[in-house]
């Protein structure tokens, strides 16, 4: 293959990845409009959209995606969300560059609160168990703790916003009864045990 048909071949595959993001930035429209992700896109709605190189688009996360002032939905990738714990409520700034690219940055997070439960996998969804309630989560998110089904998990939710979703902060070490009992018995750390000690 000449060097020309290399070079039409890479300019036809550039601008067919251009078009696809146009219209993929083009896209708006049915974001549900329950009481909760209505929310969204009333925080969505007031903010500036930002300033900079390239495209600037300012949205507010979901638990999945990022949610324009016009509604329209801009899917977050799932390893950066799971590794920044993006929870719902937090601000992005998405800057799409003349290269092409998607660069989301966290500019905005909400208040967070921290609750502990177990992973359970419910209809093809990972949740967390806690406070009563099921929180979704991330498959990315679990993959990259390494956790599995039955794990007890810290999560960070939003401290004053209802939310469905949360994010992993970690994955709690297991414990057998073998360990957990001389921390049962042991005396607070620094004080010394005169019973082991002297052997009475």
């Amino acid at each position: 293959m000449s060097d020309n048909n290399k070079a039409l071949e890479a300019i036809e595959a550039a601008e067919a990845a251009l078009k696809l993001a146009k219209q993929y930035l083009g896209q708006e429209g049915t974001y549900p409009t329950g009481r909760t992700s209505r929310s969204y896109c009333d925080k969505a709605a007031t903010l500036s959209g930002g300033a900079g190189e390239g495209r600037v688009i300012e949205g507010v996360f979901d638990g999945q995606n990022m949610v324009d002032k016009k509604g329209a939905v801009h899917p977050v990738p799932a390893n950066y969300a799971s590794k920044s714990k993006l929870i719902p409520g937090d601000v992005l700034k998405l800057t799409v560059t003349d290269e092409g690219k998607f660069l989301y940055k966290q500019i905005g997070p909400v208040e967070r609160r921290t609750v502990i439960g177990p992973l359970v996998h419910n209809n093809g969804q990972y949740q967390i168990l806690a406070e009563g309630k099921a929180y979704n989560v991330l498959l990315a998110s679990v993959t990259y703790f390494r956790a599995s089904v039955g794990d007890e998990v810290t999560l960070i939710i939003p401290m004053h916003e209802e939310s469905s979703w949360g994010a992993i902060e970690a994955v709690l070490p297991k414990f057998d009864e073998a360990d957990e009992a001389p921390k049962k018995t042991r005396k607070s750390k620094g004080m010394l045990d005169l019973e082991d000690e002297l052997d009475i």
